[in-house]
């Protein structure tokens, strides 16, 4: 009996491991399936190698070595550990691929233009206990204020300031706006990592709720953002916060809004009661995000996702309203004078596809003079950043690279 559940246990972790290996695509119901497996297979992969050698060290130890489900359980798990050695393979290497990332958009010397103090608080350096640990995200010296009303909608209309607990002043800003497809999500729960990790570096990280669907109905999900930036820009100073700089950030659903918030800078509709609040923003850090609701370029097909989510968010089909669904594509506000860029996509993204970032960096680049990053991350899945993990640690040693460098960057165009 305990070899059979050892053989269960060996097969589970084995097939978790093939998620994380393989690049899924249009699996239709199945993909919210294939996507947590996999995201837990590959983004916890230190943790899930240690549990794989604990438990097959165990099972020679302690089971019958001479069983068939023994034999079979440890097969498994040996060929599991095998992938997730290719999986750590992949996050170790993620720190090259945003080097060669920032060098292509930024240029080799990219660092030299970021004022010295700031650049002593930048680091290449990722750190082995923070993997054992992939959900303990406080650190000392960063404090949260929590809830705080910047609109009318309820608890939608919240945020969380993260801060450095020293006193400052003129400290750069970051808006986070979380993901989950327009219909879930909370400020508290995504993008954990960079929201404790700019804080100590001297930003003020600014986490936002937004009204959801099917309540809510685009474009609700951007006005709470752009009434968000507006809240910032008159307020942050109590935090310490430069109001003249505000960058964004999020990731999926929070990537689009990220994205289109940049973009659609003080577009009036989109302000209703703030109309001549400037909701400019200076830098856009946005994470595998949805840029096409239109599909013009045909990449969504078959995905099994999009029907429903846009029955909820949009309340219209394309063909009913097709204004609406050109409005809501960043890739249609594409223009020469834009903020910097800076895109991250994982190439096994089940969820939002590599080639819809792809597409929308293509036209970035056509369309626009602006400074534009790209980094596409082999073996990365959609929310990779949710986790402390070695490929995490790297992103946010990037991250805070390139938004150090926007900030510097704006400061020499004053």
């Amino acid at each position: 009996m305990v070899e059979m559940l050892f053989a269960c246990v060996a097969t589970v972790l084995m097939l978790a491991t093939f998620t994380g290996l393989v690049r899924a695509r249009a699996l239709g119901w199945a993909v919210p399936v294939w996507f947590v497996v996999s995201i837990l297979g590959t983004e916890l992969a230190p943790r899930l190698l240690l549990v794989q050698l604990v438990l097959a060290v165990c099972g020679v130890f302690f089971l019958d070595i001479d069983s068939a489900a023994f034999q079979w359980g440890l097969a498994c798990l040996l060929l599991a550990s095998l992938g997730t050695l290719e999986l750590l393979r992949r996050h170790l290497e993620a720190g090259g691929e945003f080097e060669r990332a920032l060098n292509t958009g930024l240029g080799a010397d990219f660092h030299e233009q970021i004022p010295a103090d700031r650049r002593a608080t930048l680091s290449h350096q990722i750190r082995a206990k923070e993997w054992l640990r992939p959900l303990k995200f406080a650190r000392d010296g960063v404090k949260v204020d929590r809830d705080i009303s910047y609109g009318p909608a309820g608890k939608r209309n919240l945020l969380d300031i993260y801060s450095p607990v020293t006193a400052g002043e003129k400290r750069p800003v970051l808006l986070q706006i979380h993901g989950g497809a327009w219909i879930l999500g909370h400020k508290a729960e995504q993008a954990l990592p960079l929201l404790h990790h700019m804080p100590l570096r001297g930003w003020v990280v600014v986490s936002i709720n937004y009204r959801l669907s099917p309540r809510a109905t685009f474009p609700d999900h951007i006005i709470d953002v752009k009434r968000a930036i507006a809240w910032i820009r008159e307020h942050i100073v109590e935090w310490g916060g430069d109001p003249d700089f505000i960058a964004v950030t999020g990731g999926s659903a929070g990537g689009h809004l990220a994205a289109l918030s940049a973009l659609s800078a003080n577009y009036a509709p989109w302000q209703p009661g703030f109309e001549h609040a400037d909701t400019s923003l200076q830098a856009a850090l946005p994470l595998y995000g949805a840029y096409d609701l239109c599909n013009r370029f045909a990449i969504r097909q078959n995905t099994g996702i999009d029907e429903p989510v846009m029955k909820r968010v949009m309340k219209a089909t394309q063909d009913d309203d097709p204004d609406l669904y050109e409005l809501a594509s960043p890739l249609s506000w594409l223009k020469p004078e834009q903020p910097p860029f800076f895109v991250v996509q994982g190439r096994n993204d089940t969820l939002i596809w590599v080639e819809e970032a792809r597409r929308f960096v293509a036209e970035f680049s056509e369309h626009s003079g602006s400074s534009l990053v790209y980094a596409e991350l082999e073996g990365a899945q959609h929310s990779f950043d949710c986790f402390h993990s070695p490929r995490t640690s790297h992103y946010l040693n990037a991250a805070a690279a390139w938004l150090e460098w926007a900030r510097a960057n704006h400061e020499l165009k004053r």
